[in-house]
């Protein structure tokens, strides 16, 4: 089950995961939407019986000086980022509870929510609250089996990072600092995040892990 609010990038999603083998399901999500959320879970367990993971990876930015930044923005961002994730793996970690069967929970954070950045007040306070409401739900869940991490990707070339891509003097001040010398590709984080929800990470939780190319290491 894939979800998202853009019909066209699920079912792109979906057309690239089906050869792996298995039943996708493109569902049309906002997660600002707590009847969405609920709905999504509830059609999850209609067509699979069960739910093993989540990966929370929806995510947004407004780029604005702090002086600049509107309540819009601010609330748009945090609650993309931050509020929508969180009441998404309370719903999921209801059913892995009801299931009494191990569950993992991988949150999307960000070496900004580490580093602060510039023009991303909204983007780093959210970040920066996904890594820290991780520790809690790994806390309060690990009893029932439960796992819960979060996955810091570093400079990744996304959508979301385009603006730094067509700037070449924050774009090279940016990459000089990336110990490896090169952003990220998506491809990059792939086996953070299958390790995350594998049995291979089966005695980690309330951890961030951060795919950075040595960028926190400079």
């Amino acid at each position: 089950m894939i979800a998202g609010r853009r019909q066209e990038k699920l079912e792109k999603a979906a057309d690239a995961i089906r050869p792996f083998g298995g039943p996708v399901i493109p569902v049309p999500t906002d997660i600002l939407k707590m009847d969405d959320i609920e709905s999504l879970v509830q059609r999850t367990i209609e067509s699979f019986g069960k739910i093993d993971f989540l990966f929370n990876n929806a995510g947004t930015n407004r780029r604005f000086s702090s002086e600049d930044y509107t309540e819009q923005d601010w609330d748009v961002v945090v609650n993309t980022n931050l509020k929508g994730p969180f009441f998404l793996s309370q719903k999921v970690a209801k059913v892995m509870i009801a299931q009494q069967r191990k569950g993992a929970i991988v949150n999307i954070a960000s070496l900004l929510g580490v580093s602060g950045g510039h023009r991303v007040p909204a983007y780093a306070a959210s970040k920066g609250g996904v890594i820290q409401i991780t520790r809690p739900m790994a806390n309060d869940w690990a009893k029932y089996n439960i796992r819960v991490n979060a996955l810091g990707p570093g400079w990744v070339k996304t959508e979301l990072t385009e603006p730094y891509h067509q700037n070449e003097v924050r774009y090279a001040e940016i990459t000089s600092r990336i110990a490896m010398g090169r952003w990220a590709e998506p491809e990059d984080l792939v086996g953070t995040a299958i390790f995350l929800v594998s049995d291979a990470s089966d005695y980690i939780t309330g951890q961030t892990l951060f795919v950075d190319g040595g960028w926190l290491s400079m």
